[in-house]
């Protein structure tokens, strides 16, 4: 017994021991606590990822789409442009 109380031992030593396990269960709850915190940061960058590359490749094509479409006028507007010289001279 550690120290003389009116209160019996049984009931000291059932306290004593439910703190000394709640001190004995923190280290593996603040490890659980990284643990998940680290498992939601690595979610998130690897939904970011992904949802940047998404918007890049639409980009890209978009880009792209316009890129085609500036080709394929060319021929229209020179002879737009040559038929205005003509036209006008």
């Amino acid at each position: 017994m550690a120290f003389p109380t009116s209160v019996n031992s049984q009931i000291t030593d059932a306290v004593t021991q439910a703190n000394v396990k709640v001190l004995g269960d923190a280290p593996a709850v603040a490890l659980g606590n990284l643990y998940q915190a680290t498992a939601q940061a690595l979610s998130n960058a690897a939904h970011n990822a992904t949802t940047s590359q998404s918007e890049t490749n639409v980009t890209a094509q978009a880009a792209t789409t316009m890129g085609v479409a500036t080709l394929y006028s060319l021929d229209s507007a020179t002879t737009g442009i040559a038929t205005e010289r003509i036209l006008s001279s």
